[in-house]
């Protein structure tokens, strides 16, 4: 790959059977960096959708990337959250590894958890070693505790839970003790430990203090709640995060499972199809992704049919502003 235009072509041509001859031609390369070079030019072109389960003709497109402010590397849209879904006894995980599979299968690239998740991170560590997925992955956690030793102990755990020497983004978990966390993190990011940095809520009645924390700190990172019925992020942290070169990380999108109760039986409208959705699920996550200051979204899910559903609200068309408008005013009149 001796110049940008080789590996252009190269991206332009390469599919999922070509990944093992990438890597015979990376052999001097350590595995890590490796890896990183076939996920970047993969990521150049885009991830195909539709590798598993039946494919429909909006399926030979690929998902939207996203890059990161910071430094330009790029993200899948849809990501994959783990709250409650991840939190199951080990030896139960089976289920869990055929979502992880298809997930990476279908383009899927960010996964996200946290010590407060209980078993969740063991768990993602051990089907990453089993099925050899860590290079793969841009693996999230967070850490959720007071004081300097309490959080170092904290993030060591989450090392040798996740069974990583690296861990792509380290978060403060709903701005706990963030001053001194980030100290840590960012002593750990320089030494190469973290990748990336960031702080986290789920509230909006916390956002002021988020966009304190983004107005001061050297962030590459913020993740919080937004969805459609959920939009108070728009006001402030969306914005600020833009003007600040953040990256957008978007949790609840489903507003906690509340706005599939709300469609519950209902069609979806006509004009979806304006923007290729075919699902209530991609309705609320292409709304969401629209935003251009969302990098990507986390929703959390144990099933693989649910996990291919939203992964395609990250192909084809998303909605322009008049449409995202007219797809608020559908839900809230629902």
């Amino acid at each position: 790959m001796s110049s940008v235009t080789e590996t252009s072509l190269i991206a332009n041509q390469i599919t999922t059977r070509d990944v093992s001859t990438l890597l015979n031609m990376t052999r001097e390369m350590t595995r890590r960096e490796a890896a990183r070079l076939i996920g970047g030019i993969a990521a150049s072109c885009l991830w195909p959708i539709g590798a598993v389960g039946a494919q429909s003709k909006n399926e030979s497109a690929t998902m939207l990337i996203r890059p990161i402010p910071s430094s330009g590397e790029k993200l899948p849209v849809i990501g994959l959250g783990t709250w409650q879904t991840f939190d199951v006894d080990p030896a139960q995980s089976v289920p869990l590894a055929e979502v992880l599979s298809a997930f990476v299968k279908l383009g899927g690239r960010i996964i996200d958890s946290s010590p407060m998740y209980g078993r969740a991170e063991q768990v993602i560590g051990d089907l990453l070693t089993r099925l050899k997925l860590r290079d793969s992955l841009f693996l999230a956690t967070k850490v959720w505790t007071r004081g300097q030793q309490a959080g170092i102990d904290s993030m060591q755990r989450s090392f040798a839970r996740l069974q990583t020497k690296t861990i792509d983004l380290m978060q403060v978990h709903n701005l706990v003790d963030a001053e001194t966390q980030l100290r840590t993190i960012r002593e750990w990011k320089a030494q190469g430990r973290f990748r990336y940095l960031g702080v986290t809520h789920y509230e909006a009645s916390a956002f002021g203090e988020v966009a304190k924390i983004l107005g001061r700190e050297k962030l590459d990172f913020v993740q919080v709640n937004y969805s459609i019925r959920e939009r108070e992020a728009e006001e402030k942290i969306l914005p600020l995060a833009q003007d600040r070169g953040v990256a957008v990380i978007v949790n609840r999108p489903f507003s906690a499972g509340d706005l599939f109760s709300r469609v519950r039986g209902k069609s979806l409208p006509d004009f979806a199809a304006e923007f290729e959705c075919t699902s209530w699920a991609q309705f609320f996550l292409k709304w969401i992704v629209a935003h251009p200051a969302v990098i990507c979204t986390i929703p959390a899910t144990n099933n693989v049919q649910h996990l291919e559903d939203n992964m395609r609200a990250g192909i084809g068309r998303l909605p322009d502003a008049k449409l995202r408008q007219r797809m608020i005013e559908t839900v809230s009149n629902l």
